[in-house]
């Protein structure tokens, strides 16, 4: 008997602190026919609003230190402030089906790592 074809999910969600790569991830998954949307949950005191926003089928938390994100979007922020953002994105981290740190990555790497662990699961 053959096995059905591999159905990726159809909403995926993407949480993560300033700067770890939401936003190109979610564009670089859009290119590819996947409904993905970056999610600004580090922005919300709601600690659910992930869930309530989207309600994906699968989520991805994309994390990078305080020095990568500064760096990458040029911010003015304190480490208190970042650590204000991973203290409201705890939730969302604690139900992320899928974890990548993205420090030492390109996009097109964590794109691979996303992509590998869709395909991996089905």
């Amino acid at each position: 008997m053959e096995k059905p074809p591999v159905r990726p999910p159809r909403r995926i969600g993407i949480v993560g602190p300033c700067g770890a790569g939401k936003s190109t991830l979610a564009r670089a998954l859009q290119a590819l026919g996947f409904q993905a949307k970056a999610i600004a949950q580090e922005h919300s005191h709601v600690p659910d609003m992930w869930q309530r926003l989207t309600r994906p089928d699968l989520l991805v938390y994309l994390d990078a230190s305080f020095e990568t994100c500064t760096q990458r979007k040029g911010l003015h922020w304190t480490r208190a402030d970042y650590e204000e953002e991973l203290r409201r994105l705890a939730h969302a981290r604690s139900h992320a089906d899928i974890y990548i740190p993205t420090d030492d990555l390109s996009p097109e790497e964590v794109l691979q790592r996303v992509l590998e662990a869709l395909f991996s699961s089905c």
